[in-house]
């Protein structure tokens, strides 16, 4: 009880409430069936109670028709099954890549190699943004691979490749090559030793990366807005910001498409849970 009235408790309850307020807004106007942000109409005289209780985001009446509409009306369903096969196949490239990758940067000594992970960790160090002018250049007008899914797949996959290698590698260190060893004198390979003992003892290291660059490809904005013209390829989250512009504003069709693209994610969450701790824990340390 001594707990419940101290500050810290006092100032995690208030730290909660600022996170929560902004999603009490997006369900409530999901669920409203109207697209204004007025979700309360306060008559002119209104009291300070009625005005305190107005910033509360609770509609007048809960309704699906938002829902509905961005899934019947809308090509919404078309944008969800673009962003599931880019963000699908930018997880799949990364892990590919970086797996092998952080295997090479764990286990062997060869030249360049300190100088190649320390590049690695100083890529991380500025925004993506800033990389934009030269994928542009390289995957756009150099290969030819502007409005394709395989272009953005690729620029994906090369943004999550820093991040993954370095937490792979991490993880890959603190594995004792005791095991490596064995295996080599019962005359297996390179290949089978990485394909069927590092990668199933590296699979919470492994669902962690994976979810990181499936994320990565699901929530970004800005390159695929760039990236695609065709607007048969938008992924979801170019296709919503046409819920919100300069000419029209429904609001309600734009927050009941956030929280459709926010399930994969938490349904993410919750298979690979189990992997989270152990995968980001261990990965954090050294041998």
């Amino acid at each position: 009880m001594r707990d419940i009235f101290s500050w810290r408790f006092a100032l995690l309850v208030f730290a909660s409430l600022v996170v929560i307020y902004p999603l009490l807004w997006v369900v409530s106007l999901a669920f409203s069936g109207q697209q204004a942000l007025t979700l309360v109409q306060l008559p002119e005289d209104a009291s300070l109670g009625q005005q305190l209780l107005a910033l509360v985001p609770l509609p007048e009446q809960w309704t699906l028709d938002n829902f509905r509409a961005v899934l019947t009306e809308q090509p919404f369903l078309r944008w969800l099954g673009n962003s599931l096969v880019v963000a699908l196949a930018t997880t799949a490239v990364g892990l590919c890549l970086s797996c092998s990758a952080a295997y090479a940067f764990s286990r062997f000594r060869f030249a360049g190699r300190e100088r190649g992970m320390m590049l690695f960790l100083i890529s991380q160090m500025f925004p993506a943004v800033l990389m934009l002018i030269p994928l542009y250049v390289i995957v756009v007008q150099w290969l030819g691979l502007g409005n394709s899914w395989l272009g953005l797949i690729l620029v994906y996959s090369i943004t999550a490749l820093p991040f993954c290698v370095w937490m792979l590698k991490g993880y890959f260190d603190t594995l004792p090559y005791e095991i490596e060893e064995s295996a080599l004198l019962e005359g297996a390979s390179r290949w089978t030793i990485f394909t069927r003992i590092i990668l199933p003892l590296a699979r919470p290291a492994i669902a962690v990366t994976g979810l990181f660059a499936f994320m990565t490809a699901w929530n970004e904005f800005i390159l695929a807005s760039i990236f695609m013209d065709d607007e048969s390829l938008y992924t979801v989250p170019v296709g919503l910001r046409f819920f919100v512009s300069d000419y029209a504003s429904e609001w309600g069709y734009f927050a009941s498409g956030s929280i459709l693209v926010s399930l994969p994610v938490m349904l993410l969450f919750l298979t690979l849970q189990r992997f989270l701790i152990s995968g980001l824990s261990a990965g954090a340390v050294k041998g």
